[in-house]
């Protein structure tokens, strides 16, 4: 069937083209043309040939479709070459920055450290100076308490002494005639200042404390006992008063801030 169809298909092309070529158009003429009868002739008789078997229809495999060509991405592949590229030379660039980052950081650190260090080691220095200039004026202090100590004993030892000495010497003195000469002078200046009032009798006695300065002026007047009334006291202590200054010893050993005296009518003590 299949060469059948074939052999079709070729005959009608050649018809095809036998009618598709121009024909020359001659002018017409009458020509008589003597015709003889051909017999028909004796076609041969057909044989039957067997029908050929269809072949077997195999089943041909769809074409595999043609790869479409790849694009030229060259282009884009360098352009992502270069971001990668410059992704990590920005990767690598911080890294060394963040190094040099981390480095100043640890420098500054280590400075602040020993600034840290130098200042503790000034502030013990200091402080070990002040301990030892506290700890040297306590020495001082203590030396300047002792001396001052010694010399304020020595001082009260000389004073006792001196004082041990002037009241033996006024001790001494008093017992001696410039004493009694010394005490009648300050009587009788008394005695003349003394105006004795009318209530005073024979027997009258008064003792007086006199406070006096080294020159002799009376500075207190206390009346210790008196057998008298009023206006005698107040004549003894006027009396008293107005014997300022005082008469002054011969012998300044007889010489007594607190004097006591004893003033009678009959007589002076």
């Amino acid at each position: 069937m299949a060469v059948a169809l074939h052999v079709v298909l070729l005959a009608s092309m050649v018809v095809a083209f036998d009618y598709s070529r121009p024909y020359q158009i001659t002018p017409m003429a009458i020509q008589a043309t003597l015709v003889t009868e051909v017999p028909d002739v004796v076609r041969p008789p057909v044989i039957d040939e067997p029908e050929p078997q269809p072949e077997p229809i195999v089943e041909q495999p769809e074409p595999e479709p043609e790869p479409e060509p790849e694009p030229d991405n060259s282009a884009e592949l360098q352009r992502q070459a270069e971001a990668e590229k410059r992704r990590l030379d920005a990767l690598i660039e911080q890294e060394r920055l963040e190094k040099i980052r981390q480095q100043e950081v640890e420098e500054e650190r280590r400075k602040e450290r020993e600034e840290a260090q130098r200042k503790k080691d000034e502030e013990e220095r200091k402080e070990r100076e002040r301990e030892e200039a506290e700890r040297k004026r306590e020495e001082d202090i203590q030396r300047q308490r002792e001396e001052n100590e010694r010399q304020r004993l020595a001082e009260e030892a000389q004073q006792r002494q001196a004082e041990l000495d002037a009241e033996e010497r006024r001790f001494d003195a008093r017992n001696s005639a410039a004493m009694d000469a010394y005490v009648f002078a300050i009587g009788q200046k008394i005695r003349r200042n003394w105006a004795v009032p009318a209530s005073a009798g024979p027997e009258t006695r008064c003792t007086v404390l006199v406070t006096q300065l080294p020159s002799g002026d009376i500075v207190g007047v206390n009346i210790r006992t008196c057998n008298g009334d009023d206006a005698v006291k107040r004549s003894v202590e006027a009396a008293v008063r107005r014997s300022s200054p005082l008469p002054r010893p011969s012998n300044p050993d007889l010489f007594d801030r607190n004097l006591t005296l004893n003033l009678t009518l009959d007589r002076d003590d």
